[in-house]
């Protein structure tokens, strides 16, 4: 996969990329990589939250967080931590 740009699709006028196809294209660019995610929320809170930490090689690492809130919106109404931990 040389060019993730060729693998979006359009949602609501918007290019996305597929959350598989940018694993696939991290384990191909990045092959001793890795991709780590943590819930750093309860489980039961209305609110979720993800730590992130990807390693495309050793001793580099970087962190992000993302959220999403039960309920809020089509998507969240039943995948709130999917959604997080994808984003």
């Amino acid at each position: 996969m040389d060019n993730l740009k060729d693998k979006a699709i359009d949602i609501k006028g918007k290019k996305y990329v597929l959350v598989s196809d940018r694993v696939l294209y991290f384990n191909e660019k990045y092959p001793h990589g890795s991709i780590t995610t943590e819930l750093v929320s309860k489980p039961e809170d209305d609110t979720v939250v993800i730590k992130a930490t990807v390693s495309p090689e050793p001793n580099r690492t970087f962190t992000g967080y993302s959220q999403a809130t039960w309920d809020d919106g089509y998507i969240n109404k039943t995948s709130a931590l999917e959604n997080a931990e994808t984003s």
